[in-house]
């Protein structure tokens, strides 16, 4: 077992972390996206020790708490915003622009309030109805936990990597299967942070500052209330969707998913145009007196990403307004639509991938000093894009087999 890593101070924040119901009720998707987008300076400026630290700084994060954006899908029951998924987007962007391990522990925290809302209500009623008034908190879910069935609920051991957001975490989100089931059933259950432990393995060449160390659970009793079917909510049909009218809370889970994991990659790739740019006017070219900006071959290659870049929130956006619709028709979603939007936001990554890497191309060498962002923005991409929802080989297939009425040989649907 690795060293305990490091963790932040992981009980509830101080009073003014947290915004005072009058201000939550006037706060709107506009005001919200003004103030994520006033912390960038913040934020790029700890970007550096944010990677050094291998997690989020806390001044970082206790600006971010300030602006409101974990309240973002909480539902209105508890005071939360309910904020559609367009505003979700604009307001992370920025933060991922800033710095995407940021943007990408923030997306993750504040989508995984969403998760919280499609457990059972008795679970809500103790979180967002309790003294948490939203959660910060890993959902990690490979490789499954092992459940053991006991009186009033499960006893759950496991050990899972990936624990975005744990460094702050107050609970964890965290998947299990049932012993000798058939056919096996995964479950998500929900833990205080305190009856975990965190192993300090997040030692990465890129997105460092996420802080997503292993989650170990041993041997942990689990109340009723705090589980649901996993497959409920891939589908769009867990306890968020029989408690709400708002169809984000019918929406499937994995293009939802697809799609928070992809903004920051937009975020980095809009911040590498904006440095390339800025860099082409005050780089001469070697040998020479002529600016690199005079050069049609770097005006191509800043055309090339900047189109790149914008194509790929255009599918962004669009499988994220497509998800919402899946969630407010009467029926679930069918598999195959479900695949669709996760191909649209797989492309999506590649694009984004390949924006940096053109820049980066034309950059020189003095683009890989760590203090420059266009090498940051790289290694970060080429990390994000390894995540599993992004593997494009695998979203192809899965699309091309639905199309000609093969069902999918895949569990990432």
């Amino acid at each position: 077992m690795s060293a305990p890593a490091q963790l932040a101070d992981r009980r509830i924040p101080a009073g003014d972390d947290f915004l005072a119901s009058e201000e939550l009720r006037a706060l709107t998707p506009a005001e919200l996206i003004r103030r994520t987008t006033a912390l960038k300076p913040l934020i790029a400026a700890h970007a550096r020790e944010c990677e050094m630290l291998r997690r989020p700084v806390d001044a970082v994060w206790s600006a971010l708490r300030k602006t409101g954006i974990f309240y973002h899908f909480v539902p209105k029951l508890y005071g939360g915003l309910e904020f559609d998924v367009d505003s979700f987007i604009d307001a992370m962007l920025p933060i991922g622009e800033a710095c995407a391990s940021t943007g990408w522990v923030a997306a993750f925290c504040v989508e995984h309030n969403w998760m919280l809302s499609q457990f059972p209500k008795a679970l809500q009623d103790e979180t967002f109805g309790g003294e948490f008034p939203y959660i910060i908190a890993p959902g990690a879910t490979m490789p499954p936990g092992t459940a053991k069935p006991v009186e009033g609920g499960y006893r759950l051991t496991g050990r899972w990597k990936w624990g975005t957001g744990v460094m702050h975490a107050d609970w964890v989100l965290v998947t299990g299967m049932v012993a000798g089931e058939t056919p096996p059933r995964v479950l998500f259950f929900a833990i205080p942070a305190g009856e975990i432990e965190v192993p300090d393995v997040w030692h990465v060449d890129g997105m460092a500052g996420t802080g997503s160390n292993d989650i170990v659970a041993r041997d942990v009793f689990i109340p009723e209330h705090r589980v649901m079917d996993m497959g409920d909510m891939r589908a769009g049909k867990a306890y968020g969707a029989r408690l709400y009218d708002n169809p984000i809370y019918r929406m499937p889970m994995l293009p939802f998913l697809a799609v928070t994991a992809a903004i920051p990659a937009v975020g980095a790739a809009r911040s590498a145009v904006a440095a390339f740019r800025e860099r082409l006017s005050v780089r001469n070219m070697h040998g020479t007196d002529q600016k690199q900006a005079d050069k049609p071959a770097a005006q191509m290659r800043l055309a090339k990403a900047d189109i790149l870049t914008k194509n790929a929130e255009m599918l962004v956006r669009h499988a994220a307004r497509a998800n919402v619709a899946l969630g407010a028709c009467d029926k679930p979603a069918e598999v195959s639509e479900r695949i669709e939007l996760r191909l649209f936001v797989a492309e999506a990554m590649a694009q984004c991938r390949e924006a940096i890497s053109t820049l980066c191309e034309a950059s020189g060498a003095g683009a890989h000093f760590l203090d420059n962002p266009i090498q940051r923005a790289l290694r970060d991409v080429n990390v994000m894009s390894s995540h599993v929802v992004y593997d494009l080989d695998s979203a192809r297939e899965q699309h091309g087999r639905a199309l000609i009425g093969l069902p999918p040989n895949s569990p990432v649907v």
